[in-house]
């Protein structure tokens, strides 16, 4: 038997709906979130309510079945927001414990299920490390250093452990404006926060009325710095962005309009002839 199952859209309540569906013996026919849900004719979606209770003990068991490995993977997908990454976690926890723990399931790539969680989870990692190499701070008038990110996946939850241990020092502010949620870190610990006011559109909007009035001067040493680091004769524009791609660029300070012109330093030697 199948059926067609409603929560929340958080991680949690689909760690339920994965125990209900082993309760209740019925596999999804589809999983969807509250609000987007498309019944069909003669069919009705069930409702889900999310129970952390239910929520964690799926979570530890899963390692009944799967490895540390194979359990990230699951998260990854979830936060790709892919329209069908309720389906695609729910069948293969389905394999994995239909295994029970006697084979990795997460090996089989010959399975479409299985490659395709291992793809999503491979395109995270990389947006994740990228979203913690191009991250740029900017320093407001009260002290605290807000970043503004749009990035394809919803890595929020996966850069706040890096960003905690290496900005301990200061309070920080990480905003995701495609999601409209941010990280907070206030020297003691970083919460998910929301902002019931529109965010501002446009980078210099935020720029113009509550940075710390050094700030033009920072990012200035910092543009002079890879100015005066780069080396033209080894430019390598398609290489460079291969490693950096051109939609990160709106982060760096570096790839910013100059205010001042960059003058090359002359402070070469001439050669000295024998």
């Amino acid at each position: 038997m199948s059926l067609d199952y409603v929560y929340d859209g958080s991680f949690d309540g689909l760690l339920t709906v994965v125990l209900e569906m082993y309760e209740r013996r019925a596999v999804p026919n589809s999983v969807q979130p509250t609000g987007s849900v498309q019944g069909g004719l003669f069919t009705s979606a069930i409702p889900i309510d999310t129970s952390e209770e239910k929520a964690t003990r799926v979570w530890n068991g899963l390692l009944k079945y799967m490895n540390e490995e194979a359990r990230r993977r699951l998260y990854h997908t979830f936060l790709s927001e892919r329209p069908d990454r309720e389906l695609l976690i729910c069948r293969f926890v389905q394999q994995a414990v239909a295994a029970r723990g006697r084979v990795d399931v997460s090996e089989n790539l010959a399975d479409d299920t299985v490659r395709l969680i291992a793809h999503v989870s491979q395109q995270l990692g990389r947006e994740k490390h990228r979203m913690e190499a191009f991250v740029r701070f900017e320093k407001t008038q009260d002290e605290l250093f807000h970043a503004t990110i749009e990035p394809d996946f919803d890595v929020l939850p996966l850069i706040a452990p890096h960003f905690t241990k290496r900005y301990a020092d200061q309070r920080w502010l990480i905003f995701d404006r495609r999601r409209g949620y941010g990280l907070y870190y206030d020297l003691h610990r970083t919460d998910i926060v929301q902002f019931e006011a529109p965010t501002p559109q446009r980078r210099t909007d935020v720029s113009a009325t509550v940075l710390d009035e050094r700030e033009p001067l920072f990012r200035l040493l910092w543009q002079t710095y890879f100015d005066h680091a780069n080396i033209p004769e080894r430019r390598n524009l398609k290489l460079h962005r291969r490693h950096v791609p051109l939609r990160y660029w709106r982060y760096l300070s570096e790839k910013q309009p100059r205010e001042t012109r960059f003058t090359p330093i002359d402070n070469k030697r001439p050669v000295q002839k024998p």
